[in-house]
């Protein structure tokens, strides 16, 4: 208000809060999406870049700010994940061809490292040691380190394939076909067997691990709508914190349908976490105090893949059919940028009795 008045302060105020109410939450749909089942998103650690991998075999990098596809990198086979080494214009990549690649976006170049003797599911960056670990359906999880003259420096053994894999500061941590959870202690070098054997607390297959950002445990996600919050320290009083809570359920025509939890992710700052499901949710938790905080998105197909910036005020949303329904006409593949507000992740205050 421009005019004087008894308590205009507090006027003033008031007027500011209703606007901030108000403010219109900004949401982009990038330009130039892959063109076939994406498989993952990463944003870069220093700026918004943003790297897609997907099964038309490209590697994509987007600027998000500017809303523009700023390079591609095709390949030979389907790619199942991305990830960024070292910076932004760096990038490993992992996938049906079996190869582990290596990509320099100032170059144009492409180094293949090595290979798996089946396919990559998973590629993760170790920024604390500069290491590369991929895990394979070929039963082995390995470490790279592109500064050796022999790239691959480990190879560890695993009873199962790798299905879902994520890495800490200090911990390594993958999930088996078989429901199994191998915990891998990385901080002084490269392990030869796991820390920790663990089965996982959900019944079903698993589908997705993420560490959490305090080095204290991580989230785990199944096929059947539900996710399990552990923790590292195996002391009973620490052991007592753990749970797994039920999610991505709904009633259609009468009947409960149960959809896959495909993807995970951390909010950097507050630990606060985000799930995406077949049912084209995305929920933001605070698993500190149990509670959603808020249903962020609905899309008309399945979150195959989410990932926060290293800011915290940006969320990207892989909106890509898995074909858990099989074959059959589903919406075009998109990413989707949108902005995050410090209401949607800041954890709820514990009530005091």
């Amino acid at each position: 208000y421009q005019r004087r008045v008894p308590g205009g302060q507090r006027t003033t105020r008031r007027a500011f809060l209703v606007c901030a109410f108000c403010m219109e939450v900004q949401e982009v749909v990038l330009v130039s999406p892959p063109t076939d089942g994406i498989t993952a998103v990463k944003f870069a650690p220093d700026s918004n870049l943003l790297l897609a991998s997907s099964w038309d075999a490209s590697v994509r990098l987007f600027d998000t700010d500017a809303n523009i596809l700023k390079a591609i990198q095709p390949g030979k086979a389907a790619l199942l994940d991305v990830s960024f080494y070292q910076d932004s214009n760096h990038a490993i990549s992992g996938g049906l061809d079996r190869s582990l690649r290596l990509f320099d976006f100032t170059t144009s170049s492409e180094t293949i490292l090595g290979t798996h003797e089946a396919p990559i599911k998973h590629v993760v960056f170790h920024k604390e040691t500069g290491l590369i670990f991929s895990g394979s359906w070929d039963k082995t999880v390995c470490a790279w380190d592109p500064r050796a003259s022999n790239a691959q420096i480990g190879r560890l053994p695993l009873p199962e394939k790798v299905f879902a894999m994520d890495v800490s500061s200090t911990r390594l941590v993958v999930g088996t076909n078989a429901r199994r959870v191998l915990i891998f202690d990385i901080r002084k070098a490269v392990p030869t067997e796991p820390e920790q054997h663990r089965e996982s607390s959900l019944k079903y297959q698993t589908r997705c691990i993420k560490c959490n950002p305090d080095n204290q445990g991580y989230a785990l996600s199944s096929v059947e709508g539900r996710v399990a919050i552990e923790y590292f320290d195996l002391s009973p009083e620490v052991q007592k914190q753990k749970y797994a809570f039920k999610c991505h359920r709904a009633t259609v025509n009468g009947t409960d349908v149960v959809y896959p939890v495909n993807a995970l992710a951390y909010h950097p700052g507050y630990g606060t976490f985000a799930s995406g499901g077949c049912d084209g949710v995305v929920n933001i938790w605070d698993g500190s105090n149990k509670k959603r905080i808020v249903k962020l998105k609905q899309c008309n197909t399945s979150i195959s893949s989410l990932a926060f910036n290293s800011s915290g005020n940006k969320i990207a949303i892989a909106a890509s059919y898995t074909f858990e329904e099989g074959e059959k006409e589903h919406p075009a593949d998109q990413i989707i940028v949108r902005d995050i507000l410090d209401s949607d992740v800041r954890p709820k205050m514990k009530e005091v009795v």
